[in-house]
């Protein structure tokens, strides 16, 4: 398979079918391109944590994440969701592409943990936000995801929830940090939206986090400090290369 850049990862990405009625109820907003790409690759290039291995994408929706997982030589990626209107057009999408590594399960994910014990290499995602009448949700989707996977995690999640995250991850005895920032726009989805895009608001802090959306990490690879400084300096070039404002961070806990 041929080896993808950021920009080419991104344009393919940008040719995803999406929701075409997406459910508030759900919280379906899907994934920006940008985003799924520059996540993707990411965990790609600075953790190996895709190229042939076993993903979950956890609340897939129409498999922006599970199809850029597969188009980086993922050794077969599962999408997971209780949606059939959104898995219907996740099917066509692959079939679109072309893409034989992989599959798509329609399913609560809320009751997989149980069943699927460390089944999976990795698990990436975009969960619900947990808000509205889905206060929570986040969280759930984030243990589930910790107990599908043998190595790590990778899931967005709006900043403000950083605290209680870094909470819960302390109760459930995970390592957990934040390893990437970005800017997340949310597109005018639904009929109460005035505007036709939305970008979380900027807050830095003291460790210049910024407000949006960040990915954690489960189970920090022990690499050299000097090893993955490099790696992650590249990866932060190539994509301000392209323009957009995104951060890595690596910590040994």
């Amino acid at each position: 398979m041929k080896k993808l850049k950021l920009k080419e990862l991104e344009s393919c990405l940008q040719q995803v079918d999406t929701f075409d009625n997406p459910k508030l109820l759900l919280e379906q907003y899907p994934t920006r391109p940008h985003i799924a790409a520059c996540m993707l690759y990411t965990i790609h290039n600075t953790f190996d944590d895709i190229e042939n291995k076993t993903i979950a994408d956890l609340g897939c929706g129409c498999g922006m994440l599970s199809i850029g997982s597969a188009m980086l030589g993922a050794g077969f990626s599962v999408g997971f969701d209780i949606d059939a209107d959104a898995l219907e057009i996740f099917n066509s999408n692959i079939e679109d592409f072309e893409l034989t590594n992989i599959n798509m399960v329609q399913c609560d994910v809320c009751s997989l943990s149980d069943s699927m014990s460390e089944t999976f290499d990795t698990v990436i995602m975009n969960p619900p936000f947990g808000t509205k009448h889905n206060k929570g949700i986040d969280m759930i989707f984030l243990k589930t995801a910790l107990q599908m996977a043998k190595t790590a995690v990778y899931s967005l999640h709006k900043t403000s929830t950083r605290q209680h995250i870094q909470k819960k991850a302390d109760e459930w005895d995970v390592k957990m940090e934040v390893i990437a920032e970005l800017r997340y726009d949310l597109p005018a989805s639904y009929k109460f939206h005035k505007k036709k895009s939305v970008s979380i608001k900027p807050n830095t802090t003291e460790k210049r986090f910024v407000q949006g959306k960040l990915i954690l990490l489960k189970d920090t690879k022990v690499l050299g400090p000097d090893i993955l400084d490099e790696k992650c300096s590249q990866c932060c070039r190539d994509v301000h290369n392209y323009g957009i404002k995104f951060h890595c961070y690596y910590y040994i806990l």
